[in-house]
């Protein structure tokens, strides 16, 4: 049986991505240190499969991640362990730095000394984000691989940074690594203080839903069963040393993907009244206009394409929300309700 270490495995990408694997029969180690918004709603239908391990460290954790590499020997290591909110790497930077950038080298080093100890090649495929490449004011222009890095906020610069790390472990260590970068993910689990679930949250309790600015800010969505179906294949077929851009080529602006929300609630489920009103608040410092991502690499290469559009796939949402209302009462709401972004 083919065993791989997750890691962020409790966060919104990492548990949907543990689930798909263990549906196909893998043994699967989920590192998670626990932070304010790891779930373990997402996988309580799980915790007791046979093929699932939970270890309770961060990654930068030298003596116990190298203790399970050592235990399970796994063949593949997915890192999803991140800070990943804009609003609260503007608020306290120092978090992303530190796990976005220490704990990773850490992880480095520990999977390096694994892997020449135990004369293994355990690959990593690490997940980052289309927020290193920047801006990308021109319409006509979508990133590509080779599109040069130009983060805007705290976070962006910290997965920046990493990905920089990695790609030099791989030219001087001969380090088994490859990097995707991935545009904005939504579905199932994922924690309420990012938009799509934040709308939903909002129209299922009647509250207001702000906006950033006018809401023109446009943003590539894809939904996460199509970003996890990516990561199998890339872990099969990728080449190491590469990027691999994850992107779903539909493009919305904020504005006009709240009213898409509304319209399908109103359209499909008609036993919620709508009573949210659209509030336009105080731009987030430094926001970027639009991030838009060129995935013919992935399409071409790998044979890979999604298979959710964005009505399907917030339909697919929505409804999970709907039937797992308790997910938000396992949640301190402090840690979603206020609006943060702004305290500098």
């Amino acid at each position: 049986m083919k065993k791989i270490i997750i890691t962020g495995g409790y966060g919104f990408i990492g548990s949907n991505l543990v689930k798909y694997f263990l549906k196909k029969k893998f043994f699967v180690i989920n590192i998670d240190k626990i932070s304010y918004s790891s779930n373990k709603y997402n996988l309580k239908d799980f915790e007791n499969n046979k093929n699932y391990r939970f270890v309770k460290t961060d990654i930068g954790n030298k003596k116990t991640v190298l203790k399970t590499l050592v235990k399970h020997k796994p063949s593949l290591i997915f890192n999803l362990a991140a800070e990943t909110h804009v609003d609260r790497s503007i608020d306290g930077p120092r978090a992303f730095i530190q796990s976005n950038i220490n704990s990773l080298f850490n992880l480095l080093e520990t999977i390096r000394k694994f892997n020449k100890t135990y004369k293994k090649k355990i690959k990593l495929i690490h997940i980052s984000t289309d927020e290193v490449y920047g801006d990308i004011l021109n319409k006509k222009i979508r990133a590509h691989e080779e599109y040069p890095y130009q983060p805007s906020s705290p976070y962006a610069a910290t997965k920046a940074s990493g990905d920089h790390l990695i790609k030099s472990y791989v030219r001087t260590f001969n380090f088994p690594a490859i990097i995707s970068n991935c545009s904005n993910n939504y579905g199932p689990g994922q924690f309420p203080e990012k938009l799509i679930p934040k709308i939903i949250f909002n129209i299922f309790n009647d509250l207001p839903i702000p906006i950033y600015s006018k809401g023109l800010n446009s943003r590539e969505w894809i939904h996460v069963e199509d970003h996890c179906k990516a990561l199998e294949i890339i872990s099969k077929k990728g080449k190491i040393g590469e990027n691999y851009n994850i992107g779903s080529g539909i493009n919305i602006s904020n504005l006009k993907l709240v009213k898409l929300i509304i319209k399908i609630i109103k359209k499909r489920f008609k036993d919620i009244k709508i009573k949210s009103k659209i509030i336009f608040v105080k731009d987030r410092p430094g926001h970027d206009m639009r991030y838009a991502l060129n995935s013919n690499k992935m399409k071409k290469k790998l044979n890979w394409k999604t298979k959710n559009n964005l009505d399907v796939g917030l339909t697919k949402t929505i409804e999970w929300y709907l039937n797992n209302l308790s997910y938000f009462k396992k949640i301190n709401k402090k840690n979603y309700i206020n609006r943060i972004g702004l305290k500098i």
